[in-house]
């Protein structure tokens, strides 16, 4: 039987009681899928219930086939090197035994004399060279996820799934995945912001609150199809705001038609033209008739009125949320940062950078790129003063907020509402509540605990708090996108291009530095 994945009337819930799926079919074969949607939508919930992970409230998934899964942030174990990752410790140690003449009869009979080697094939399929010996934690976060799928490979699964592959991977590390899913003949579900990996597949299948649909085509085509979506929807808005006025305006008419009779009537009781008998029985006729059109009109109201609330959701599901930046008053030839033969690291004999120098002069946008390991972080950490250089100098003439890949400016065991406060004291709770708003925090939304937040979350709330009422000069942002989703990342790009502070960026997502407008680069050398 080939090997699929079917996922058939699914529901389930969060432990609080909040309803991700319900009644969700969707099937998938050997294709390459790119599963998107909203952050907290349930995208990482689906593959976990899809490999046995979290067992469904409701409906069934059933797989034909082997599963290789690439987690968000696996972190290494303790002591765990490359031959480890690839479950071949073992193996690898009998043959080092056979090499050194210390192997018995039984594990040369056992030996695989062709692992090695094939190890070896799978990390140049993803763009690494490295001995089996390496522990992952010597590892970069990129090198780490290349490995890890490198180890997917060489376990040969019917299926992959990927979630968010490419975070932190440099170009190169992109490129390889790119290739690697280039050349899958699987199937393959990946999960992923990465517009170019996206590019890439045979069908986008987008989740959101309303369940899930399929795009057959990749992300450019996806993309022309939800804008006529999205037109379609702000039309269907239109309409049923329309409608809710028509019928008021019949409602109203209806009213006062009836107002006109039954002033007449009384007018022609009061002149005795008709008996007490026949005037009583037409009051109650008209009373009858008043309470019998009043309930009609109301049920109109109420159903015109469901129409524009369905029709608002379905908008506000399409369309992303939108962001208003404050002026940060940057005059355009202020020096906001100078770095001058910057040399650093963690000990005084292994520098991770150096003679570094720069300048940045009023609103420029500057990408701080380089492969993975070069020192962007180091680098970040310098500049913002947790890191002292063990040469140079380093320097900022602006305000500036840091908005680092795990958004640790917020404590996570305030509400998004306490570290807004806490960030921005000068600010009553009004400024506060329309600030948060903006980034689509209203009312209790406001409310939740930083620790409950997804990735995205964070990030938007981090972003509220920093350029919320008064932005900094200077924005550092290291990796924003990499816990964002698409239409996230796409709002993110448009408040930023508003935004008339400078700006420094560690990002690896070339369709994002092009769409921020960054201007220069100043690239670490690997």
């Amino acid at each position: 039987m080939a090997a699929n994945i079917v996922v058939s009337r699914l529901g389930w819930s969060t432990p609080e009681g909040r309803s991700l799926f319900s009644d969700l079919d969707l099937s998938f074969g050997a294709e390459r899928a790119g599963l998107v949607g909203c952050n907290g939508v349930g995208k990482s919930t689906l593959l976990k219930l899809i490999t046995g992970e979290l067992s469904p409230r409701a409906g069934s998934v059933t797989v034909q086939g082997h599963l290789g899964v690439l987690r968000q942030d696996m972190r290494p174990g303790e002591g765990e090197t490359i031959a480890r990752a690839f479950g071949a410790e073992t193996a690898l140690a009998l043959l080092a035994r056979a090499e050194a003449g210390q192997a018995s009869a039984d594990d040369l009979a056992q030996a695989d004399w062709t692992l090695e080697a094939r190890i070896i094939e799978c990390l140049a399929r993803v763009g690494l060279e490295a001995h089996m010996e390496t522990p992952l934690a010597a590892l970069s976060g990129g090198q780490q996820a290349r490995v890890r799928l490198a180890a997917l490979l060489f376990a040969e699964p019917d299926f992959l799934l990927l979630d968010e592959p490419t975070n932190n991977l440099d170009a190169e590390g992109r490129a390889a995945i790119a290739q690697v899913l280039a050349n899958w003949r699987g199937g393959a579900i990946v999960i992923s912001h990465d517009r170019a990996l996206l590019d890439t597949m045979d069908a986008i299948v987008e989740l959101t609150s309303l369940g899930a649909k399929r795009y057959g085509g990749n992300w450019t085509a996806y993309r022309e199809r939800k804008a006529l979506e999205l037109a379609a929807a702000e039309r269907d808005l239109v309409e049923a705001e329309r409608r809710v006025g028509q019928v008021d305006e019949r409602a109203q008419a209806a009213v006062e038609r009836q107002a006109r009779r039954d002033r007449a009537g009384r007018a022609k009781a009061m002149r005795g033209d008709i008996p007490k008998i026949i005037t009583g029985a037409m009051k109650r006729n008209a009373e009858n008739t008043k309470a019998e059109s009043t309930l009609i009109a109301e049920r109109r109201r109420a159903q015109a009125l469901e129409d524009v609330a369905e029709a608002r959701q379905r908008l506000e599901v399409l369309a992303p949320f939108s962001v208003d930046v404050p002026p940060t008053g940057l005059a355009a030839g202020k020096v906001v940062l100078r770095l001058d033969q910057v040399c650093a690291g963690y000990e005084p004999a292994r520098l991770i950078i150096e003679g570094v120098s720069a300048t940045i002069v009023g609103p420029e946008r500057v990408a701080l790129v380089g492969p993975n390991g070069s020192g962007k972080t180091t680098l970040l950490a310098v500049l913002t003063g947790r890191l002292e250089p063990w040469s140079g100098e380093a320097r900022l003439f602006a305000s500036y907020a840091l908005l680092d890949q795990h958004v640790s400016l917020l404590n996570p065991a305030d509400s998004i509402r306490d570290n807004f406060r806490r960030l921005n004291p000068d600010s009553d709770e009004n400024a506060c509540r329309a600030a948060l708003a903006r980034f689509k925090f209203r009312a209790d939304a406001a409310l939740q605990l930083a620790s409950t937040l997804s990735g995205g979350e964070m990030l938007r709330a981090g972003l509220a708090c920093v350029l919320g009422v008064k932005p900094p000069q200077l924005l550092i942002l290291d990796e924003p996108t990499n816990h964002l989703d698409i239409d996230s990342i796409e709002v993110l790009e448009a408040g930023l291009r508003a935004f008339d502070g400078a700006l420094l960026v560690v990002s690896h997502d070339e369709a994002f530095l092009s769409n921020i407008g960054v201007t220069r680069r100043l690239e670490l050398p690997g």
